[in-house]
């Protein structure tokens, strides 16, 4: 059974020892006393898969997300500690059945732009003069399938991977922004997103997304949308800072990570670019890929230049921290 905590995914110890996290080790590590804070409340239990996005709106409303296999939905809204429903609707999650097809023997994800074929990540972003408060929805567009040898991911048709924009003052879709080919790839990833919305950051006045493909096939880099015309651009596609770092075993307390998949063999994780966060005044960019030791920073002016020149010229600025 899996819990999922309001304040983080954290680990329950007995209620007689009060602790989150403990190490009895003799380590300069910093740890979890679970004595600091408010109390840790019980809001919401998973019994069948984690989830892998998570959003809470200005009225208190708990949206969860998760990367598709043969669930019945991707997308859900919380209703109680035990009960969740498909959001915004049941007709708008795609059936396991419509997730993806072959082409000439190659899997490939579902080319629907409008229904939710594999939800990662999820933003909220304030109600302005502009758009209602929103929960900002990125979908893959490549569903974990089984294959003769266990899972897969199919690639990526145009039309799947999309961005949504839902309003939760009616809680319908009232944007969708999808991406030619020569910005999401067939092997691209959509894995997180950030927002600058000052009405000057572009021409049209409705902001900028900025998007993170973390590609696991090894072409990681940003993709910028442009909110009011839906152009894309990519920046960064393979450069070193994007790339992830083979047989890099993260750690937590002392304990290796590795990934373990049914039916394949453990192994390291293997994803490029992932974190991302953007500084208040929206001038510069903090990133790392998933399996790296460092963090880089960006003007966000050089993801912003709309020809690949524009952007290189000041490449020397990233920062590595």
């Amino acid at each position: 059974m899996r819990s999922l905590l309001i304040q983080g995914l954290a680990v329950l110890s007995t209620a007689t020892a009060q602790v989150t996290c403990q190490n009895s080790s003799q380590t300069i590590l910093r740890t979890d006393s679970g004595r600091y804070g408010p109390e840790l409340e019980e809001y919401h239990y998973y019994y069948d898969q984690w989830p892998i996005g998570l959003a809470i709106s200005s009225a208190g409303r708990f949206f969860a997300s998760y990367t598709r296999g043969n669930y019945t939905y991707t997308l859900g809204e919380v209703v109680n500690k035990t009960v969740e429903r498909p959001y915004p609707s049941a007709g708008l999650n795609l059936p396991p059945s419509q997730l993806n097809t072959t082409w000439n023997a190659i899997p490939f994800g579902s080319n629907n732009s409008t229904g939710l074929i594999s939800v990662q990540a999820l933003y909220i972003t304030p109600k302005n003069d502009r758009r209602d408060e929103t929960l900002w929805v990125v979908d893959t567009g490549r569903p974990t399938v089984m294959g003769d040898e266990g899972p897969m991911m199919p690639y990526a048709q145009p039309g799947g991977p999309k961005i949504l924009g839902i309003s939760l003052s009616n809680d319908s879709v009232y944007a969708t922004y999808t991406f030619p080919v020569s910005v999401h790839f067939p092997d691209s990833y959509m894995n997180d997103i950030r927002f600058d919305l000052r009405p000057n950051i572009t021409s049209g006045g409705q902001g900028v997304a900025y998007i993170v493909d973390s590609s696991d096939e090894g072409r990681p880099g940003f993709i910028m949308l442009d909110l009011a015309t839906g152009e894309s651009w990519r920046r960064l596609t393979q450069h070193p800072s994007t790339l992830r770092v083979d047989r890099d075993v993260p750690s937590y307390f002392g304990n290796p990570f590795y990934q373990r998949t049914m039916g394949v063999p453990v192994q390291t994780l293997r994803e490029g670019l992932d974190g991302l966060q953007i500084t208040p005044d929206g001038s510069r960019m903090f990133y790392s890929p998933l399996t790296s030791d460092y963090l880089y920073s960006i003007p966000t002016a050089n993801l912003l230049a709309r020809t690949e020149d524009d952007a290189l010229a000041e490449i020397k600025a990233k920062v590595r921290l």
